[in-house]
């Protein structure tokens, strides 16, 4: 019998690159602390710098994979979402909650470990797409209220270091490797890149 709440997945739907091995992340990766970058005497670069470690985790996959270029969502390693889904307007058939609940869902089809799962599943809004972008444009992106849903940086930090959804890239289930460091790791990092002026990187 199986557990209550799993879901079964025709295998079917999950062929070609989608039921390929896992991440080659590294799980036990971490990340610097703000304190090693108490060398970089000046303070605009010790930012820039610092922003470079954060770019770790906002480029790497569990990050990009719901920042895509267009409104269709990656998976796993930047592949193509796998049932085919778009979020834009005229072709939208079905919301990323549908399948995608408040937790990872055990399955058991065909090399597929779980279905991912966090409070709020969403895609990012267009307008905070980082996948093809540079370090620099993601960064300007980020500070951007036009663009990151109007939040100041004290909103971004909340956002990086609490967040359940963001939380999730560290704790993906299955065969997916989550995110360099940790949350708690990464969000001391937002928050230093912060108190030293939030500077971009040049590219």
């Amino acid at each position: 019998m199986l557990p209550r709440g799993t879901l079964l997945i025709p295998a079917l739907l999950f062929t070609g690159a989608a039921i390929a091995g896992s991440t080659t992340s590294d799980p036990s990766s971490a990340l610097r602390s703000p304190d090693s970058f108490a060398g970089i005497a000046d303070r605009t670069e010790r930012s820039r710098a610092m922003f470079d470690e954060m770019a770790r985790v906002i480029q790497h996959p569990r990050c990009l994979n719901c920042h895509p270029a267009t409104r269709e969502p990656l998976q796993r390693d930047l592949e193509r979402h796998q049932p085919a889904v778009s979020m834009d307007k005229q072709s939208r058939a079905l919301e990323c909650q549908t399948c995608h609940h408040e937790h990872n869902t055990p399955t058991f089809a065909g090399g597929i470990a779980s279905i991912p799962g966090a409070h709020g599943w969403k895609l990012a809004p267009a307008s905070m797409s980082w996948v093809g972008k540079s370090r620099r444009e993601i960064c300007q992106a980020l500070k951007d209220p036009a663009k990151n849903g109007k939040r100041d940086l004290a909103a971004i930090h909340e956002h990086m270091a609490q967040d359940h959804l963001v939380g999730w890239a560290w704790h993906p289930g299955g065969t997916l490797g989550p995110a360099p460091g940790t949350q708690a790791s990464f969000g001391a990092l937002v928050q230093a890149w912060i108190d030293t002026g939030a500077a971009c990187p040049a590219a």
